[in-house]
Parts: structure tokens; sequence; C-alpha cells
């Protein structure tokens, strides 16, 4: 980018130089093998200085690569100066002063551009722990009731599952009280899915039927956490539960061309309207998240097709190291 900018800049000084023609083109490459040694081993110089410039408040810093730019452009200049007119002491002080000044301004120009790209880097990275925030926080009040009446019931009956439902149930919400992971393993994600169907499915019994389809190998897929449990939460309550013959849940996760692709499909509710407003939340805070991590290259969509909704999610082929 820097080469680029600068070679345009150039471009334009050649432009306005020419007087009798639209361009100077020995001005033109002149100029351009100076700024792009200048704009080079200044780079390389502050790359060198990166870790010492990092522990620099940002206008100590900004003052620092401001001089080693000043200082490499003098130095150039005075080499080229030497070179165009090779007369012993005979120097342009007045054509490197205004070199200096504007590259001086230049780099001022860059370093602020590069400051509020920062800050809007930072902005981002706050938007999205807001929305997994946000999404970590919708434990549904009515699950959250459901299941514990389902393990009251229990307690007396089969103590045993009732514990497991317990445990099952902490899970979850260690896993939305758990913020400061970005991407997890997509094995860590589908168990906490099935902790999920495992609660739902002793409150639902054999109304709940499951169809999983799990290609092997992508056990340590990148995924931001709560991406599918919410998905398959709502495929249960907009898809199954209001219906008195329940319904089948599927999930599938295969792996082709270079993405993985997740798929929860659900009964179609008879009010669509409902499915809409349940699915909102989630579908946009899964959006959001997945567009700062992975950019347009992770797709979430959702479909109908006759009595079948369908939720599909897109991700890069990317592995998490053990």
């Amino acid at each position: 980018m820097l080469l680029i900018t600068s070679e345009l800049l150039v471009l334009v000084l050649a432009i306005v130089q020419a007087s009798d023609r639209w361009i100077d083109w020995n001005y033109f490459a002149l100029l351009s093998l100076f700024v792009q040694w200048t704009t080079l081993t200044s780079a390389a110089l502050i790359c060198l200085l990166r870790n010492r410039l990092a522990r620099l408040s940002a206008p100590r810093a900004t003052l620092a690569i401001a001089a080693i730019v000043v200082l490499d452009v003098l130095a150039f200049s005075l080499f080229a100066d030497s070179v165009l007119h090779p007369q012993p002491g005979v120097i342009d002080w007045q054509a490197i002063i205004k070199k200096l000044l504007l590259a001086l301004l230049i780099t001022l120009m860059v370093l602020r551009y590069f400051y509020l790209q920062h800050q809007w880097q930072q902005q981002q990275e706050a938007e999205m722990q807001s929305h997994l925030a946000a999404l970590q926080a919708r434990i549904q009040p009515h699950f959250l009731f459901n299941s514990m009446n389902t393990i009251a019931s229990l307690i007396a009956s089969n103590p045993e599952q009732a514990e497991d439902a317990v445990l099952d149930l902490s899970e979850l919400f260690r896993a939305s009280l758990r913020t400061s992971d970005q991407l997890i393993p997509l094995a860590r994600e589908l168990d906490l899915c099935q902790r999920y169907l495992a609660i739902e499915s002793l409150r639902l019994g054999p109304r709940l039927a499951l169809d999983w389809s799990i290609d092997d190998g992508l056990e340590r897929q990148a995924i931001p956490p709560l991406t599918l449990q919410p998905l398959v939460e709502n495929a249960v309550y907009h898809g199954v539960q209001p219906r008195p013959e329940g319904g089948t849940v599927r999930i599938k996760v295969e792996s082709r061309g270079g993405f993985v692709y997740l798929m929860v499909q659900n009964p179609k509710p008879e009010d669509h309207s409902d499915l809409h407003s349940g699915n909102r939340m989630a579908l946009s805070n899964i959006h959001a998240r997945l567009q700062a991590l992975f950019g347009e290259s992770a797709v979430l969509k959702h479909s109908h097709q006759g009595d079948v909704y369908t939720v599909t999610l897109r991700l890069p082929e990317t592995r998490l190291q053990p």
C-alpha cells in the first residue's frame, strides 16, 4: 500500500511539474527512484524497531517514526544531491528542506490513517464482543424453567438422570459465561449441542427426534462459541415444541471445496412470523460475529423448502492447533 500510494503521489507531482506536456517522464523516473528507496528503507527501519516503538506512548512513537523518516530522507537527499550536483561544497539546501517538509507531512498523514484504522479495528472488536455477550446472555428463561421443572420431576423417579441433567445444564451456563474465546473447536460446540438436546429430550421425550450427520476429521474446525447451539435451540423451540406430534431436528456438518458447511433443519412451524421473530436475534448476532472473524468468506442463510426450515452456515476450513 505504501509503495502504490507513494508512486501515485510521484505521478501527480510529475504531471504538475510538466509545463508543455502531460507528464515529465524524466522527473517521474528520478523522483520514483528517490521516493521508492526512501519509502522502503524507512519502512524497513520502522519494522526493525517496532518492538521498541510499541513500548512508547502514541505521541512519542509518532515523533520517533517521524524522526526516522526525516533522517532517512535527509540522507538520501544528500546522496542524490551529490550525484546530481557533484560540485564540492554546493548543496541545494532549499530543495532538501522542501523534501524534508513534504516527507514529514506525508508521514503524519500516513500515521493518522493507521491510527484511524487501528481505532476502527478496536471498534469492530468491541462490537463483536458485545454481540457475543448479547448472544451468550440470551439463555431463554423458558428453557431454564422447563429444565428445572424436568430435573425436579426426575429427582424422585430417576436421580441419576436428574444428576446428568444438572451437569448438562451447568455446562451450558459455563459456556454462556465464557467470553474470552473467539474461536473454539467444532467438537466443543457439538458437545454443547448434545448436552442441550439431552435436556430437551428429557422434557419432550419421543416427540423430539434427532438426526446427526457429522463428517470425520472436523473436530478441530474453528467456530465461534455459541454459534450452532442457538440454531439448534431455535429449531427445537420453534420447530418441534409447538407440534403435538413433534418432529425431527437434523444437524449435518460436512467439508466441501475448502469450506465447512453446517446445516440445521427442523419442521417449519405454522406461524411463520413467530419463526422470524424468534430467529432474528440469534441470526443477526451470529452473522455479525462471523463477518468480524472471517469476513466475506463466511455465509449464513436460511430457507424454506416445503415443510422444512433450514439454516446453513458456511465457514472457511480452518483448523485450531491442539
